[in-house]
């Protein structure tokens, strides 16, 4: 399968390379998408040797951390915005990209059905029900590995007076105050659909909320060594409600690392 990956590298740099502008803020914005795809797709590598996962199941891995944002290109370039709900979801124009591709008929088709899967629900609220164990075990490896990359990139914004700074194409007001229905949720440890963001604290709560939907412990002590969590925390307009969700979310946290 080596040689399948590499010619997949190289197809996908050259395609996130096509979409360079002269527009600054357009080539920010590729940039950022180019750079998560090597971080998610490194995390996918690492996520899967840390499981025990056999050569050929990393490189599965690696195939689908590769490919589980190649819609965001093109729905920038049919619709000029990174914002599904503005336009379509990423995950499934992903999928229209990756059908038209002929090296993935090189692979097993099981293997390129579980790619498929994996990728469709990398950003979906809740995984959809399978009863395919490795399906299963595969949207659960990209999941974390996404998520612990996007902590990273949007770090830099989460001071409040960074939020002006952020870009347009991450969606959110710079307001600062949390929306009620959010803080609900996250006392309850319910995970709330982005689309539904309206301000800043909004973002950092949905953020927050991601937490209790890790899946293993290897993604989680790793967003516990960055400080990721404590960060986001440190930035959010504290009140009772919000402080006993961090109560809670920490104490969930602490449980899935000893337990891991």
């Amino acid at each position: 399968m080596r040689e399948i990956l590499n010619e997949m590298h190289q197809w996908m740099s050259d395609y996130m390379k096509s979409f360079y502008s002269a527009d600054a803020e357009v080539q920010q914005g590729i940039l950022i998408k180019e750079k998560h795809t090597g971080y998610v797709t490194a995390n996918c590598v690492d996520l899967a040797k840390n499981l025990n996962f056999p050569k050929h199941d990393v490189e599965l891995a690696e195939i689908i951390g590769l490919f589980h944002d190649v819609g965001r290109f093109r729905q920038y370039s049919i619709y000029k915005t990174f914002n599904d709900a503005d336009s379509e979801d990423h995950a499934d124009l992903g999928i229209k990209v990756i059908d038209e591709l002929d090296f993935f008929k090189k692979l097993d088709a099981a293997d390129f059905e579980i790619v498929k899967f994996a990728i469709s629900q990398h950003n979906k609220k809740e995984i959809a029900p399978t009863n395919d164990v490795r399906k299963l075990l595969f949207a659960k490896v990209i999941r974390d590995a996404d998520k612990l990359d996007i902590y990273r990139v949007l770090e830099p914004f989460l001071a409040q007076e960074n939020a002006d700074k952020m870009p347009k194409f991450i969606k959110g007001k710079a307001r600062a105050e949390i929306s009620p229905d959010f803080v609900e949720k996250f006392v309850r440890g319910e995970q709330t659909d982005y689309r539904e963001i309206r301000t800043n604290g909004d973002r950092k709560i949905v953020r927050l909320m991601w937490v209790y939907d890790i899946n293993f412990a290897w993604t989680m002590k790793k967003i516990v060594e960055r400080g990721y969590i404590e960060k986001i925390v440190e930035n959010l307009p504290m009140d009772e409600n919000v402080a006993k969700g961090v109560k809670l979310l920490r104490e969930h946290v602490n449980k899935i690392i000893e337990n891991g």
